[in-house]
């Protein structure tokens, strides 16, 4: 099969081209970086022309209310040029309880991306994932001063980047699920507690303030972003990835 993957350069499509290709597939990375821009359009015609599957793994440049507009003209765009080069299989990744956090702009966009997507013209299928592991440096950066960083007690259920690339790429080979796959690691954490086991397995000798108004996780309520029954599991434990 052919796949173009649009962000196939970033952390998830670099992962999932090369899973795709090692199962014997044609995967073709594309971005910005190879004159592929979709919100302009240009060079996305020849990008997914002939693929049989399209994996969009963009994202917003912007965390903030300019991410809705980003989503609606990139997936405008992408879903034109798809239909018009025949692919028959759409494929986005999203956020487990992308949908009940209505506070964050951009949560609002991801269900956005989503809802163009469902009555979009193609069949498609929607993976859903927890928070990544290797972003939980870039969570803390965003509440630290000095020696202390400030982290709510939200629950979260890390993934590692690699488990979700390999589940994308399964997916994208697959049937179209015409709906959404949920991923999650194996494990729930307070977000305060996994600064603090980042922290000591890193070596430093910050701490972490328990505070449940201190950055983007403040907004969320109870565990929603944490795995649904149906979710499947990845292998990777968060201890084991730090270490």
């Amino acid at each position: 099969m052919k796949f173009a993957v649009i962000g196939g350069t970033g952390l998830i499509g670099s992962l999932a081209v090369k899973n795709l290709n090692t199962a014997g597939h044609q995967a073709v990375p594309h971005s910005l970086s190879t004159g592929v821009d979709i919100i302009t359009g240009q060079g996305l015609d020849d990008a997914v022309a002939g693929a049989d599957t399209v994996i969009n793994l963009t994202n917003s440049p912007t965390f903030d209310d300019a991410s809705p507009a980003f989503f609606r003209t990139s997936m405008d765009n992408l879903l034109a040029a798809s239909e018009k080069g025949r692919a028959g299989h759409f494929v986005i990744l999203s956020i487990v309880g992308v949908d009940q956090v209505p506070d964050l702009d951009y949560y609002r966009a991801k269900v956005l991306q989503e809802d163009i997507l469902k009555a979009g013209p193609l069949p498609y299928s929607i993976v859903r994932a927890t928070q990544f592991m290797e972003f939980i440096d870039a969570v803390m950066s965003e509440t630290s001063e000095g020696e202390t960083v400030r982290l709510p007690r939200t629950p979260l259920q890390p993934i590692a980047a690699a488990d979700v690339a390999r589940v994308v790429a399964e997916v994208a080979a697959g049937t179209p699920l015409n709906g959404v796959l949920h991923i999650a690691g194996p494990d729930v954490y307070p977000l305060d507690e996994l600064g603090r086991l980042t922290l000591t397995a890193k070596g430093d000798g910050r701490s972490v303030v328990t505070d449940d108004t201190a950055g983007m996780f403040a907004a969320v309520h109870g565990d929603v972003l944490t795995a649904r029954n149906d979710a499947r599991i990845a292998p990777t434990h968060y201890a084991d990835w730090l270490s």
